[in-house]
């Protein structure tokens, strides 16, 4: 930001929903003033960016009235594999002029957009004690179109546009505020789930280690409902969140068992898709490469889409009216492949990371799928490592004067990255 702001508005606009936090300044602490979510215009938004910007800013700008949100100025952070890319590099330890020179060569080669005109940025931390030589560099790149949609959606909601962040850097915010004691000198793995894709970042002493996204959500696991019980969208997301997810193995019944997948990580064979074609070890296969779609969780036709039209993986009577509630299992056993696929991909990003040397020490869970009851259990058990959600609040104090009664505490760990990028104005 060209001026040091003590206010500003952060925004996360997602594919199914947008966050608001008005976080200020009172005197060195950070206070959240408003907090708000509204569903995000149909068709607006999805897992490769923003494509109505008209119709976002008037979502945006109806939301921050309701919420009381006052101030003008924003940092939004973009999202979205067809707006930005995110990677960490380990370059050699550099004077600035260098690192900017160094920066210039590495973004030409990791341009992945099909447009040639480019907006970058990139953050470089300190060497660490017991590595001088080395320097970890946060890189981001994002096609001019993509930013100029992002600037408009806020120009026309009444703001004006302070600062454009990436996810993985407001969480990195909010973890850092709230959880830098308790994780002093550990890496933290926070999961991040979306209504179509799910950010799998890991971060030690608030740094971005690792970052990556896989394209499961919580849609998917909706869709899986829908189409094994044959009722509407509406209907099985009402039962995704009736449904409680098991967090020890058989208690979800004996159709389906999600814990029998292994979660041995010997097994895993290091690949490093970041380096050059000419350093890379003999062709692995495709469950050694994290950064690749995973094979699906049970065979499927070559035409066959496993995620869209999952077969039922028991006997079902006639599925309508289906009843709701903690005894019935049908929802998670209709959902469980999808969830078993989704721990898959968090397994083999930690298990990537521990292959380059590093160690994983808890999981954090956030966004619009940490509310699914039984889902830190279930990842806990599942992976074998600590877990629980994730409260972006912590170490800020909560004052906003209209506070929707739906966004209580239970709701607090949606607002990851809007809170992170409000906190911009404490880094």
């Amino acid at each position: 930001m060209a001026k040091k702001l003590t206010s500003v508005l952060g925004v996360d606009i997602g594919s199914q929903s947008i966050k608001i936090a008005e976080v200020r300044l009172q005197g060195k602490s950070p206070a959240v003033t408003a907090l708000g979510m509204a569903p995000t215009p149909p068709g607006a938004v999805d897992q490769t960016g923003m494509h109505d910007a008209e119709s976002v800013a008037q979502a945006l700008k109806a939301l921050i009235a309701s919420s009381g949100a006052s101030v003008a100025d924003v940092v939004v952070s973009i999202a979205g594999q067809g707006s930005v890319l995110v990677r960490t590099l380990e370059v050699p330890a550099m004077n600035e002029a260098e690192l900017k020179q160094h920066m210039d060569w590495e973004i030409t080669r990791n341009i992945p957009f099909a447009e040639s005109t480019v907006v970058n940025d990139f953050k470089a931390f300190p060497p660490e004690p017991t590595n001088p030589q080395n320097m970890d560099v946060v890189l981001a790149i994002s096609p001019q179109s993509a930013i100029d949609n992002l600037i408009a959606a806020v120009k026309k909601s009444g703001r004006r546009p302070a600062a454009i962040d990436v996810e993985p850097l407001g969480i990195a915010r909010a973890l850092t505020l709230g959880y830098s004691q308790e994780f002093q000198g550990k890496s933290v793995c926070v999961v991040d789930v979306g209504h179509k894709t799910t950010a799998i970042n890991v971060y030690k002493d608030g740094k971005l280690q690792m970052p990556r996204s896989v394209p499961i959500g919580g849609e998917m696991m909706t869709r899986s409902i829908a189409d094994t019980l044959g009722v509407d969208f509406e209907q099985a997301e009402h039962m995704k969140a009736e449904a409680e997810i098991p967090d020890s193995p058989g208690a979800g019944g004996a159709a389906y068992n999600p814990f029998e997948a292994s979660t041995a990580t010997q097994a895993f064979t290091p690949y490093n898709p970041f380096a050059d074609p000419d350093e890379l070890a003999p062709e692995p296969t495709a469950a050694a490469n994290p950064f690749e779609e995973a094979p699906p969780a049970a065979p499927a036709m070559a035409d066959e889409n496993p995620f869209e039209t999952a077969p039922p993986p028991f006997e079902t009577a006639a599925p309508n009216p289906v009843p709701y509630g903690g005894g019935d299992t049908r929802a998670y056993n209709a959902m469980a492949p999808v969830l078993d696929e989704f721990v898959a991909e968090v397994r083999r990003s930690i298990d990537y990371f521990r292959s380059k040397g590093g160690e994983v020490h808890e999981v954090l869970l956030c966004g619009g799928g940490a509310k699914m009851k039984g889902m830190t259990k279930f990842l806990e058990a599942s992976l074998g490592l600590p877990c629980e959600e994730m409260d972006p609040l912590r170490g800020v104090t909560l004052s906003a004067k209209k506070l929707d009664a739906g966004l209580g505490s239970g709701r607090h760990s949606e607002f990851a990255v809007a809170v992170g990028n409000g906190l911009h104005i404490c880094f």
